[in-house]
């Protein structure tokens, strides 16, 4: 345009520097506009993208956990056999090896006593005297029938004499030297019977000393100076006057649990404590069983031989016996590996795809912690800790890393026997 023409329009010309320099400002601007867009939308792209990233991750890891969250981990372990024997401790009585009542065979009244509790005696030491005032009566009234049938048996054996002597002039019959033969065993006969009474009374006579009829030490003494002994009617016994025990060796009994008694022999060592002897062990052994089950306890009876030689111990105290037995060849389990359904006892073993079988077992003694099983399980066979009530058979778990092996069963220590 010329000027003319912008002063006819009425249009101020522009200077051609003026003009070029608003147009760059104007590129300019709308190239940063641009570029500032691109900016934008570059930012909103990565956004978007890294939201699709995350999310698509997130899916990946919750799908990944559920699956991780579906699986049944469970804690397994081996059963065992024990390789030591159990110790069953049981309790008992300490009784005397030999323990009499010591008794009068005479009757009378006590003269002394020589003996009192916890006395040591010798065997035929004397222990009391007793006066026998109506056994010394009989006795020489014994003495005297005697003499009597002494004379009878003398006139008899002359009298057969002359008879012999007048027979064999035939001046008497043969019946009547028979007789007279006959008279002559009678009278023996009866010799002889007031023999045996006279011995039968110095005898009794001589149970006027009680005397002690084994060694060992006076624990009662029941009669004192005066007393009236009566030997008891019909022969029986009466009231005893001493009560004698043998302490060296001691004995106790105890009542094994039928499910123990198999183990136990004659000759096992055992090990006998007292509370009130503490730190003080005594090695015992046992000297027999009995070898059958009371129907009434279910128990056995076995009987301990016990030294006590420097009487240590005493008669009648209560104390402990720990048997040790021999191991049992029978698998142990831990207690938690026992499922009680409806059906039986049940513990559930994995095989090595990770596939749950229920195995059916019996049960033998219980340990507490452990329990013996006798049958229905392999020592191979690894079986599930702790199981849940909802595993069922044929269920796929996972394995975890093992348990530390369980301990050696500790042996029970059963209430006192009735």
């Amino acid at each position: 345009m010329t000027e003319q023409r912008h002063s006819a329009l009425a249009i101020h010309p522009i200077a051609v520097e003026e003009g070029e320099g608003e147009l760059m400002r104007r590129r300019q601007i709308v190239r940063r506009t641009r570029w500032l867009v691109l900016i934008v939308l570059a930012l909103l792209a990565l956004g978007a993208t890294r939201t699709v990233v995350v999310r698509i991750a997130n899916a990946r890891a919750l799908e990944t956990g559920t699956a991780e969250r579906a699986r049944q981990y469970v804690q397994t372990a081996l059963p065992r056999t024990p390789t030591a024997g159990q110790t069953l401790a049981l309790p008992g009585t300490l009784q005397g090896f030999v323990q009499s009542p010591i008794s009068a065979r005479a009757s009378g009244y006590l003269k002394r006593w020589t003996k009192d509790i916890g006395s040591r005696v010798e065997k035929g030491e004397l222990l009391a005297e007793i006066e026998t005032p109506e056994i010394d009566q009989q006795l020489s009234q014994a003495v005297a029938a005697r003499a009597q049938a002494a004379s009878g048996l003398q006139l008899a054996q002359s009298t057969a004499e002359r008879w012999e002597a007048l027979r064999k002039k035939d001046v008497v019959s043969q019946q009547d030297l028979d007789e007279r033969r006959s008279a002559v065993a009678q009278a023996t006969s009866n010799v002889a019977a007031a023999d045996a009474n006279v011995q039968r009374l110095k005898q009794t006579e001589g149970f006027k000393r009680v005397v002690a009829p084994f060694a060992g030490v006076i624990t009662r003494r029941n009669v004192d100076v005066g007393d009236l002994i009566d030997a008891g009617a019909g022969g029986g016994a009466g009231r005893a006057l001493f009560l004698l025990a043998q302490t060296d060796p001691l004995r106790v009994y105890i009542n094994v649990p039928q499910a123990y008694a198999q183990l136990v022999k004659p000759g096992q060592p055992v090990v006998v404590t007292q509370a009130e002897l503490r730190g003080q062990n005594f090695k015992g052994q046992v000297a027999r069983t009995a070898g059958s089950i009371d129907t009434t306890t279910r128990m056995m009876q076995v009987e301990v031989s016990l030294p006590n030689s420097d009487g240590a111990l005493l008669p009648g105290a209560y104390v402990q016996v720990s048997l040790p037995l021999a191991a049992s060849r029978s698998l142990t389990v831990p207690s938690n590996a026992l499922l009680f359904r409806a059906e039986g006892t049940r513990i559930a073993v994995v095989d090595a795809q990770g596939r749950v079988g229920l195995r059916a077992v019996t049960l033998g003694r219980n340990y507490g912690e452990n329990v013996e099983v006798i049958d229905g399980l392999d020592g191979k066979d690894r079986m599930v800790l702790n199981p849940s009530d909802s595993l069922a058979e044929g269920d796929v778990v996972a394995v975890a890393p093992d348990a530390p092996a369980p301990a050696a069963p500790k042996a029970p220590t059963p209430k006192a026997p009735a």
